[in-house]
């Protein structure tokens, strides 16, 4: 007997669809901001964006970034089928964008002291991937 799907009932994982040029892109060490004009749907573009401005001290800066990159995200989770809860693996690499847009938005809305953004984003992040929390710290 072979059983299938997620034993708890939940809805299964999301994997979004690969979108390997932005990713070589940054890799490659094209700055963030030429990656996210050419690619202003990657998440991953975004999300680098906001953890350039955090890290210069920009914390505005970088919230609206993570924000445009979260909202992205949201919208290619839905088209890959997402209900609004489930699982989003941090092991299947095209999430990190999203996750790591998540990620930068509750720590810009702690900052800023938006509490119950930055809480839900944590909660949201965690019920998504708690290996992205344990990952991105």
């Amino acid at each position: 007997m072979t059983i299938h799907g997620n034993l708890l009932g939940g809805p299964p994982p999301t994997h979004l669809p690969d979108d390997p040029e932005p990713r070589r892109m940054l890799a490659e060490g094209t700055a963030a901001a030429d990656v996210a004009a050419r690619f202003p749907t990657s998440s991953l573009a975004w999300a680098q964006l906001a953890d350039e401005a955090f890290e210069r001290g920009a914390v505005v800066e970088s919230y609206a970034y993570a924000r445009t990159g979260y909202h992205r995200g949201l919208d290619a989770l839905r088209r890959s089928g997402w209900k609004g809860h489930g699982p989003v693996p941090w092991e299947h690499e095209p999430n990190r964008g999203f996750l790591r847009a998540l990620h930068a938005l509750a720590r810009a809305a702690g900052v800023i002291g938006e509490q119950e953004e930055h809480e839900r984003c944590a909660q949201f992040l965690e019920d998504s991937s708690p290996t992205a929390v344990r990952t991105l710290g």
